[in-house]
């Protein structure tokens, strides 16, 4: 395997040093703030969206419950790993210990797994809201809509739990992690065994969620398109309020799966810098977080007006 540092396995306590970004002298400084900036937008705007959501009776409402959701994937993705990349670029410092370092790559996980399944109810709520509006409020229980949730978390919990159960009966020969934060596949390049059955469920895993939550947004979304087109046709009239909903998840999911995308496909260009692939391979944690607020923000009329409501009654009171 690669990257040993020795033939025998090592003993707790470990500690790993991550490779991180290789940053010129005197830049230090300079990306810690561009760091503080984004992981600061991502608290704001998640945080506000959740707060409006929250303290405005009138959007406790499914889609809106699940966007809160949303929000919880972003805050957890973005506080596993911004604050101690801000903290390697100010101080250096590189180490984590290995209980940190599983609870990281766990957090991280977690992230792309649950906005995954959060995503797949979303657009099942979607679905039921346009093509079946009469039912809806029978359909969308405040029980099911609970349930739904609940279940998209334990799915994910249980799905990357098992994946790092594989991680305690796995001796370690190394103690370097080449990348910028901890995940499962770089921690097991240390090992110092042969890992063939974490690797089989770690992509089986992989394909299986993706392509599940795939389908059941490509499904809902082609009902949603095929019954609007009937009622244009049949009566002159689209549910436009209904349909402007579905944008914002649509971008939303699109967003993470291109982030996704360009970070499987930087590993295709050996010609690329390594700290460019770096870059390219954190985007689906520093973009998601940052954009996916201010789309359900700006797109959303009713939080939006809400989310201005609220500003100026609050400047209004100081006043």
């Amino acid at each position: 395997m690669e990257n040993f540092t020795r033939v025998t396995p090592l003993k707790q306590p470990i500690v790993f040093e991550l490779e991180g970004f290789d940053v010129p002298p005197g830049y230090g400084s300079l990306f810690f703030i561009l760091a503080l900036i984004n992981y600061t937008v991502v608290l704001l705007g998640n945080g506000v969206v959740a707060f409006v959501i929250i303290m405005d009776k009138n959007l406790h409402r499914p889609m809106f419950v699940l966007v809160c959701h949303l929000v919880a994937c972003h805050l957890l993705g973005g506080t596993a790993a911004l604050p101690r990349l801000m903290m390697q670029f100010l101080t250096g410092q590189k180490k984590i210990a290995y209980a940190s370092a599983l609870a990281q790559a766990f957090c991280l996980h977690m992230y792309g797994g649950t906005l995954q399944t959060i995503q797949g109810v979303m657009a099942y709520d979607r679905y039921v809201a346009v093509c079946e509006p009469l039912r809806y409020p029978t359909i969308m229980t405040a029980a099911r809509l609970h349930t739904s949730c609940a279940l998209a978390w334990i799915v994910a919990f249980i799905l990357i739990g098992v994946l790092f159960a594989f991680h305690i009966s796995v001796p370690l020969c190394g103690t370097t992690i080449k990348d910028i934060f901890c995940s499962n596949r770089p921690i097991l390049r240390l090992a110092c065994i042969p890992t063939p059955i974490n690797d089989i469920y770690g992509l089986t895993m992989t394909w299986f969620l993706s392509t599940s939550v795939f389908l059941i947004i490509a499904f809902s979304y082609f009902r949603i398109l095929r019954t609007s087109i009937k009622q244009h046709r049949g009566n002159g009239s689209i549910n436009r309020k209904a349909l402007k909903t579905c944008a914002p998840q649509i971008f939303v999911y699109v967003i993470y799966r291109v982030a996704t995308l360009v970070m499987i496909l930087s590993h295709r260009f050996p010609s690329l810098s390594q700290n460019i692939k770096k870059f390219l391979g954190i985007l689906f944690i520093i973009i998601p977080p940052v954009i996916n607020p201010m789309i359900y923000g700006l797109v959303i009329k009713e939080l939006r007006t809400s989310i201005f409501s609220y500003f100026i009654k609050q400047c209004s009171l100081k006043k």
